[in-house]
């Protein structure tokens, strides 16, 4: 069985080199014989899912280009705007000197902001990697765009590793860049260029560069917190019994007559007038200046009914919970749904070390698992027992999969996703059961 190709000991090699043992490789693979080496496990992989997805590995693939309203649009909506001059400051150097180019992309691969050395510009161009072009994995396969963002951690993608031969002339370093207020994925940050003219430190550069543009974003968000702070004083000074003071994201500016607590759940279109929320019960909700004022209106948390555990998006994944008053939805991070995914198929419920394992492969790691439980039960509040870790005894669960099995959490290396008995190689549903109290319904195949 032929070895990995190490992504240390690709970056020590000569660029030419490397990328002619790449090209073996990718030949080899695609023609279904042997190779001196295998590809890395996350090209490996992402070349499955273009396998799967019908993309032509001889054919330069590209779509329709966004209108100049659309891509106008999606620059004016997305946070990373506002870290756009960060970016420039920091990678617009290292692009001119190492004749690359900067790509700045949003959450579903559409590149939004793109500049860099002129020359390599043009070449991007005749590449399609023009703004407005979509470099997702679903449309152009392997990239340094696209890769980063299904699997939500750092790639670099040299040469042949691209699994659209029009693309082998190229190197791409990308990462992924979250919204630190609600883990939501914004998009990517990507240098590229010719496969012999990028150093192999760019991808650490780029990671790097990336936690910065969310520590920027974190600051934005302190700071319109401080604001929100100032102008919610005088209103709690007045109220009586428990309120809180929150932004639009739920993160709290104020409390009066109850524990501070960091953030609240908020249900989706929430608006002015009586609401039910997890954390707090029934509550009335009152505007301010860029947030919410939640009075708790009645003591108690309301029973919850039924739980839908939302996996079907290979990017984006939510949990609603139905009630008494009404619904709410919450989007996860890639690590809240992998451990919810896991207590749903295992409704009798895990110990931290038994979660650690199933996440991990390490049952020592439950200091990680209990910092995440305690994350997830700020906005599932009661829903979620300890002792074993469960969902409480009468909420029904639902999980909704994606359309193919193999697509499930397609970031996820954790042992029991991937497992074929209940993960991604599981034929069928997950479990099935009735619809009453405490049962789980999966949808999909």
């Amino acid at each position: 069985m032929p070895s990995t190709i190490e992504g240390a000991r690709l970056a020590a090699m000569d660029p030419e080199r490397a990328a002619r043992l790449l090209r073996e490789v990718h030949e080899a693979t695609l023609r279904g014989g042997s190779a001196q080496a295998a590809p890395r496990p996350v090209i490996g992989e992402s070349w499955t899912r273009a396998v799967r997805d019908g993309i032509d590995p001889e054919r330069d693939c590209r779509g329709a280009l966004l209108s100049g309203e659309q891509l106008a649009d999606r620059r004016r909506r997305s946070p990373l705007g506002r870290v756009l001059p960060l970016l420039r400051e920091v990678l617009g150097p290292v692009t001119g000197e190492s004749r690359s180019i900067l790509t700045v992309c949003d959450a579903e691969g559409r590149v939004l902001w793109r500049e860099g050395h002129p020359s390599v510009l043009r070449q991007a161009d005749l590449l399609g990697c023009a703004p407005g072009a979509d470099w997702s994995e679903a449309a152009v396969a392997t990239n340094g765009v696209g890769t980063p963002l299904v699997v939500r951690r750092p790639v670099r993608v040299h040469s042949a590793e691209h699994y659209v031969r029009a693309q082998h002339p190229w190197t791409c370093a990308g990462a992924p860049v979250s919204d630190p207020r609600n883990g939501r994925l914004l998009g990517a940050v990507v240098v590229s260029g010719p496969y012999g003219t990028q150093h192999p430190a760019t991808l650490a550069l780029v990671s790097s560069v990336a936690k910065l543009a969310e520590s920027g974003l974190r600051e934005e968000h302190l700071t319109g917190l401080g604001r929100l702070r100032s102008a919610a004083a005088p209103v709690l000074a007045r109220v009586g019994g428990r309120a809180l003071a929150v932004d639009r994201d739920g993160w709290t500016a104020g409390v009066v007559g109850m524990a501070p607590v960091d953030r609240v759940a908020l249900p989706r279109g929430l608006g002015q007038g009586r609401a039910w929320l997890p954390s707090l019960g029934d509550c009335l909700v009152e505007p301010l200046p860029d947030g919410w004022l939640i009075r708790v209106a009645e003591p108690g948390d309301p029973a919850a009914t039924r739980v839908r555990l939302d996996l079907s998006e290979p990017r984006r994944w939510q949990v609603t919970v139905s009630g008494g008053s009404g619904d709410w939805t919450h989007e996860l991070t890639p690590r809240h749904a992998e451990l919810l995914y896991l207590l749903a198929v295992h409704r009798p419920g895990r110990s931290a070390g038994e979660l650690a394992r199933a996440v991990f492969g390490d049952g020592g790691r439950t200091v990680t698992v209990r910092a995440e439980v305690s994350r997830m039960r700020r906005y599932l509040g009661g829903l979620l027992h300890h002792r074993p870790y469960r969902f409480r005894e009468d909420v029904a669960v639902e999980v909704v999969l994606p359309e193919r099995r193999c697509d499930l959490l397609p970031h996820s290396t954790a042992p029991e996703v991937r497992s074929p008995g209940a993960g991604r190689g599981a034929d069928g549903a997950a479990g099935r059961g009735s619809d009453g109290p405490g049962a789980l319904r999966t949808l999909g195949p």
